[in-house]
């Protein structure tokens, strides 16, 4: 008996990285990061750059960070998790976008009466539906399963919100000169206290270079976590000066202005 199957391949992909606007496929979304105080809402912004009408369902979904930076799926939602998703409303819930056409989706948060302060995050995923495909056509002699493999892609952002007067600090240690897939890199160890995420990035300064010789953006510590580790390319251009005494920065933006969560001395070896 011949059986053919079909199947979907979700692939996500975590935007903290990109400042402005992220994509996949054809599509970008900006902002990449949104931060409610439960009160007044707020829009994202899709948009199809492609040459073809898509199609994209919009939901959101319960992800924990791991301590190197990566989610887990969460599978059993903790109670806060669950308020979380439950005081997310948003609209619409399913697109059509024509060429080089953007949509708005508008997102708010309800807050139950009662809730704790605190900080309570989902991720919002854009994923495309792809268009009806033909059957799947199989040789007459052919025996056994058949595949035939659809990608479907998305983008996730964060979706954060804070109640109450909220604070973290943050700490740097463990840093080292490591090879990160046959470049040379800077490892070190972020750790968080306090009652909210931190989220900015993270500079190797040395003296004489008025450029940092390593730089990662977007690099948050989620409140799940009370320390994660950080990997960051050397520039290229400063792989030979990237040894000996240097200053490691975690710097948050926010409002116009730029803060300092963490700053320590180091000795690249």
């Amino acid at each position: 008996m011949k059986t053919i199957a079909r199947f979907a391949l979700a692939a996500s992909l975590l935007t903290l990285a990109l400042p402005a606007q992220a994509g996949v496929g054809d599509l970008l979304v900006a902002p990449t990061r949104i931060i409610l105080d439960g009160g007044k809402g707020t829009e994202v912004i899709l948009n199809n750059i492609g040459d073809e009408t898509a199609v994209y369902r919009i939901s959101v979904e319960l992800k924990r960070m791991r301590e190197d930076g990566s989610f887990e799926d969460v599978a059993t939602p903790s109670a806060s998790e669950t308020a979380a998703r439950d005081m997310i409303v948003y609209a619409p819930r399913r697109v059509t976008l024509p060429p080089k056409q953007p949509q708005t989706i508008r997102i708010a948060a309800r807050a139950p009466a009662g809730l704790p302060d605190g900080e309570y995050r989902v991720h919002m995923l854009f994923r495309a539906v792809p268009p009806p495909q033909p059957p799947v056509q199989t040789p007459a002699d052919f025996k056994g399963i058949g595949f035939a493999l659809t990608p479907v892609y998305g983008v996730t952002i964060p979706i954060i919100v804070r109640l109450g007067n909220l604070s973290a600090t943050a700490g740097i240690a463990k840093v080292t000169k490591v090879d990160a897939g046959g470049r040379p890199a800077v490892s070190l160890e972020l750790s968080r206290n306090g009652s909210r995420s931190t989220f900015g990035e993270v500079r190797v300064m040395k003296a004489g270079i008025k450029e940092p010789i390593a730089v990662q953006r977007g690099i948050a510590v989620y409140t799940e976590l009370g320390h994660r580790t950080v990997t960051v390319p050397i520039d290229e251009r400063f792989a030979a000066q990237a040894s000996g005494p240097v200053t490691v920065q975690y710097l948050e933006a926010a409002d116009g202005a730029t803060t300092t969560l963490a700053e320590t001395s180091a000795v690249l070896r």
